[in-house]
């Protein structure tokens, strides 16, 4: 799959979060793309049953249903969407639980637009 051939669906209750990380993938190439957005788990679980994108980039926090929730419900209802995470908090521990419940990759805020061209040169097929 071409850069230009992706559906990206972006998880995160800040708007200007959600516009920053917009920008930073149309500076990484994925500009052509369609670029959706959501405001939280919920919303982002609503979308992607009524339009399942190739790709969902969640932050971790959010209210109403969190990025973790929404991957493991993802998960559990054998929805199988290429799922990362673009979050402010990185542990070891959350690394570790995004992977195990079938993450790709984790994407530490602040970020660049190279951070995002290398894991989605790897996510993207």
């Amino acid at each position: 799959m071409e850069g230009n051939d992706v559906d990206i669906l972006i998880v995160d209750d800040s708007k200007a979060m959600r516009m920053i990380v917009a920008r930073v993938l149309k500076k990484a190439g994925y500009g052509d793309n369609d670029l959706r957005e959501a405001r939280n788990g919920l919303e982002a679980l609503a979308a992607i049953k009524d339009h399942c994108p190739d790709l969902v980039l969640a932050d971790w926090n959010m209210p109403e249903m969190s990025g973790i929730e929404l991957l493991q419900t993802l998960r559990a209802e054998k929805i199988n969407v290429d799922f990362g995470f673009v979050t402010s908090e990185s542990t070891p521990d959350m690394r570790q639980k995004a992977v195990l419940n079938g993450a790709l990759f984790f994407i530490a805020k602040p970020f660049t637009v190279e951070s995002f061209q290398d894991v989605l040169t790897l996510a993207v097929k």
